[in-house]
């Protein structure tokens, strides 16, 4: 099973989005966006509803639940 941050970084990199693009969906920084995606700070709630909406995808699938 992947880890949450593995999966925010694919569904980035299948867009060919940057972090920073995706930094400003979030209303935050690239600094803090490549944070989340090496695992090294937990992403906040609003952010993986947030990215859900913007990629169309469930909170089940960021969060590798079946």
């Amino acid at each position: 099973m992947k880890k949450y941050y593995e999966v925010l970084r694919e569904l980035r990199e299948d867009r060919d989005l940057t972090q920073s693009d995706i930094a400003k969906v979030l209303n935050t920084t690239q600094q803090v966006y490549s944070r989340y995606e090496k695992g090294i700070n937990e992403i906040p709630i609003r952010h993986i509803i947030k990215l859900c909406k913007f990629y169309s995808i469930s909170a089940d699938y960021i969060l590798g639940l079946k």
